[in-house]
């Protein structure tokens, strides 16, 4: 099960006012846990005022850039984001767990395709860290990217994508997407919708062309771009998202009738595997796995509690359950069984579930 580990920051820069790139060394003995594949994330935790904060940020490098760098836009009334972007500086220490995510594909540097990127705002820093390990190790590959921001002095790495434009001179296209900068093309400016796709799609990129798509930004854009382009012909397997932020509502309690909270239709003996050890604990069929787990003293896994990060994954060796939003694990991974502990509930009266596998 990965756990924490010290990072050492050697490095801040800022891209944008308030965004920063953080460089990161990690401790003696743990640099192989931080080997990472372009496109994963790593979850931070640190201590406000006596309360732990866990968050996650991507990882914006390249594999070939020999060095771990996140991206950290600052949100308005984030403690984390904020602390990153006015308190944190080279020197200091920072707790992560090892990098985790599957926004990626396999690479074959003998392979000629055609990637085509979605980024929105901050969405920018996972995309990033895969196109310049696509562009670098498959040589005969061409990346198309469509990144969308508010203004010009909005636009994260800039500069690096210019670069990167100049380095794969005629294998990297940049189109900016501007929702209040006006641009000499009107297709260029306002927001990255269904419609604008369409029309992208019919004057500015071959669609059908395309062989592999990664998108990451709001979940309304997400959820647009993904329509435009199943509309266009692309399959799901081809379409891979990113996704920060939810806009699903959290789960409701399950209505009880008094006297029914305890009754033992309302309970679950739901056994959990972690770190080579099983607990079986009696629950609540109202509550999260992950919540069940962390009230009873395990030491589980969790960053968003949205059902966006993949962190609380597990998977059920047992029993039925639940899953009422999932915006992080493949189709395939649900087939095997694996599940978003977060977002998962007891249907059943008795539920395994396994963190290590």
């Amino acid at each position: 099960m990965a756990r924490f580990h010290d990072l050492e920051v050697t490095d801040i820069h800022k891209t944008i006012r308030d965004a920063v790139v953080v460089a990161l060394k990690p401790a003696p003995g743990s640099e192989e846990a931080f080997a990472f594949t372009q496109g994963q994330y790593l979850t931070f935790r640190h201590d406000f005022d006596g309360e732990e904060l866990r968050r996650s940020y991507s990882i914006c490098a390249g594999l070939d850039d020999g060095v771990l760098r996140v991206g950290i836009k600052r949100v308005e009334g984030g403690a984390f984001s904020g602390f990153a972007n006015e308190v944190l500086k080279v020197g200091d220490t920072l707790q992560a767990m090892p990098p985790m995510g599957s926004f990626h594909t396999p690479l074959d540097g003998e392979l000629q395709r055609h990637y085509l990127g979605f980024a929105g705002g901050s969405g920018i820093t996972p995309v990033l860290s895969i196109l310049k390990t696509t562009l670098a190790r498959e040589p005969k590959s061409r990346f198309t990217l469509v990144y969308a921001n508010r203004g010009v002095s909005t636009i994260m790495f800039r500069e690096e994508l210019e670069d990167l434009k100049n380095l794969h001179m005629g294998r990297l296209n940049v189109i900016h997407i501007l929702e209040s900068d006006a641009q000499e093309i009107d297709l260029f400016t306002g927001l990255v919708t269904q419609e604008k796709c369409g029309e992208l799609f019919r004057s500015w990129i071959d669609i059908e062309d395309v062989d592999i798509a990664f998108i990451c930004g709001p979940e309304p854009m997400m959820l647009g771009i993904a329509a435009a382009l199943r509309a266009h012909g692309m399959e799901d397997a081809q379409i891979k998202f990113e996704l920060f932020a939810s806009a699903q509502p959290g789960r409701l309690k399950r209505k009880v009738t008094p006297g029914d909270t305890a009754s033992s239709a309302n309970q679950a003996s739901t056994a959990i595997t972690l770190d080579g050890a099983t607990q079986t604990i009696t629950m609540g069929k109202d509550i999260s796995i992950l919540d069940a787990a962390l009230q009873n003293a395990m030491d589980a896994p969790f960053a968003c509690k949205a059902g966006v990060c993949s962190t609380c994954r597990c998977r059920v060796t047992e029993g039925e359950v639940e899953m009422v939003a999932n915006h992080a694990l493949e189709d395939y991974e649900v087939e095997k069984g694996y599940i978003l502990s977060c977002q998962s509930y007891p249907l059943t009266d008795r539920v395994a579930v396994d963190y290590d596998q």
